[in-house]
């Protein structure tokens, strides 16, 4: 003989009185009941009744994690089910198949946060063992009651280990479940505090729905985790707030709001706006982002980066709005593409250093062009944006010309070239024949970005130090001619070059 299937019953939310007949009457005729653990309100009422039952609670010991306890516990279900009551296993001779089944028994309903249960219905499938489900009251409808909240309005049920910023609504009434202990609220806490402001109430329940022992404290979000009450019977819940403001931090309401602004309710200006009208925009932020960054300035940047990002939204409105596609197509084309190009973290590839990954990267970019059956560029040289500053443009020129061994194998004849060039520009200069001088000066900056390759250096960011440091350095000039009530007009060259060896030395 031998298990015909599982069922799973609930045993309610906590209190005793609501465990239903139908579940009490399986318990009382079952020949063999396990349960997921002891810690919990009904349980007494089992022993009080001498319905005898056996526990998984070992295994929560035993191992280190929640997944690693809930597969054990479900392969000694599925053993115990494959067992039979007279012991023997399936396939052995003597034991047919009986109409009994083996009863799991857990808290709270079994198709509610009960990762054993979804495990099962993986594990029977196809196995020839029935897997049947029992409902019990849910700690649901417990915190239904008790928190005085309509599920209608919209909420949703989170489970506090894997709870992240992104899975967070304030327009939805949010209940958290499996938080055990003050190290876990803790990390609910931090999770909670990227979307609401510390300040924001929250409610802790403890047993709800038992009789004298549930327990509701009312908390501002940064106490959160001082409360030492918690345990299985715990729940968070997070009241829902239908103010705007609250959902600042999220990137549905930025995705709002400039719908709004392009609606025929929002705003004049940014209603008659083009791609062609706000182009040069886009351009100047992303400037003025470079510069924030350059100034190692974290309040600006964080300014500066959401200029750029508006840019990016307003572009992506007036396309959503003819149907081409959404900023929402933009992430998702942007997020293929990453996982794609980066096969050695998403995928079975390895890069044991920048090189390999940047190999790994071209790859996988050769891929994506070779599957949407594009075809090969007429040049090397092609697919660099026309518009980039030009200094940008040499640097990417040469590296596309340097992959096909169309490069100096060393730095000398680079450094060979640049004097040349300088000659050249020389010869111009001393001929007065400034258009010519103007292509040598071309000349030989070009020879100058090629060195740049050579020592690793990009020529844009090493001209942007420079830069800096010229500004700094005639700011000090400045500075000491108001010190000293002069102005441009009362100095000379020699005292300030004097200032500025001054300045250098400050550096």
């Amino acid at each position: 003989m031998y298990y015909s299937g599982i069922e799973v019953v609930g045993l309610g939310s906590g209190d005793p009185d609501q465990l239903t007949l139908g579940v009490l009457r399986k318990l009382q005729q079952a020949s063999k009941i396990i349960t997921r653990t002891k810690q919990h309100p009904v349980m007494d009422l089992l022993d009080n009744n001498g319905i005898a039952y056996t526990t998984f609670d070992h295994l929560y010991e035993k191992y280190d994690s929640f997944p690693q306890v809930y597969e054990a516990i479900v392969d000694e279900l599925m053993k115990a089910a494959a067992t039979g009551p007279d012991g023997k296993e399936h396939g052995q001779e003597g034991g047919p198949l009986t109409s009994e089944f083996l009863i799991y028994a857990l808290p709270g309903h079994p198709m509610v946060a009960e990762r054993t249960v979804q495990l099962l219905r993986e594990r029977c499938a196809g196995t020839g063992l029935e897997l049947r489900i029992t409902g019990g009251e849910s700690f649901l409808d417990a915190a239904f009651s008790s928190f005085g909240m309509d599920p209608i309005e919209g909420f949703a049920l989170l489970d506090a280990a894997e709870l992240s910023a992104s899975l967070l609504q304030p327009r939805l009434h949010t209940l958290i479940g499996q938080v055990y202990d003050a190290f876990t609220a803790s990390d609910v806490k931090l999770a909670l505090m990227e979307v609401y402001p510390d300040d924001y109430e929250v409610l802790v329940g403890h047993a709800l729905g038992v009789q004298g022992q549930e327990k509701i404290l009312r908390m501002p979000l940064y106490e959160l985790d001082r409360d030492n009450g918690y345990g299985n019977l715990s729940l968070i819940y997070v009241p829902r707030n239908l103010d705007p403001a609250l959902r600042n931090r999220t990137f549905e309401r930025l995705h709002e709001i400039v719908a709004i602004l392009r609606s025929p309710e929002g705003c004049p200006w940014d209603r008659e706006q083009t791609h062609s009208s706000i182009r040069k925009n886009f351009i100047e932020e992303l400037y003025e982002a470079l510069e924030a960054l350059d100034n190692d300035d974290p309040v600006g940047m964080q300014e500066e980066f959401g200029d750029v990002i508006l840019q990016v939204m307003l572009h992506s409105q007036m396309e959503e709005e003819v149907g081409a596609f959404s900023v929402f197509d933009v992430i998702q084309s942007l997020n293929e593409k990453l996982i794609f190009r980066h096969p050695h973290v998403f995928g079975d590839s390895n890069a044991g250093n920048s090189e390999e990954a940047l190999v790994n990267w071209e790859a996988m970019k050769a891929e994506e062009k070779r599957r949407k059956g594009a075809e090969q560029a007429p040049s090397m040289l092609d697919g660099i944006p026309p518009d980039l500053p030009a200094l940008m443009k040499a640097y990417k020129i040469q590296k596309k010309a340097a992959k096909v061994g169309f490069d100096w194998g060393e730095i000398e004849p680079v450094l060979s070239k640049i004097e040349e060039e300088l000659a050249e520009l020389r010869e111009r200069i001393a001929e007065n024949d400034l258009e010519k001088g103007a292509d040598e000066l071309g000349d030989l900056l070009f020879a100058v970005v090629n060195a740049s390759r050579f020592i690793d250096a990009d020529p844009e960011e090493a001209l942007s130090r420079t830069n800096r440091k010229f500004k700094h350095r005639f700011q000090y000039i400045e500075e000491k001619l108001r010190i000293n009530g002069k102005t441009f007009d009362q100095t000379d060259l020699i005292e300030m070059d004097a200032w500025w060896e001054e300045a250098k030395r400050q550096e």
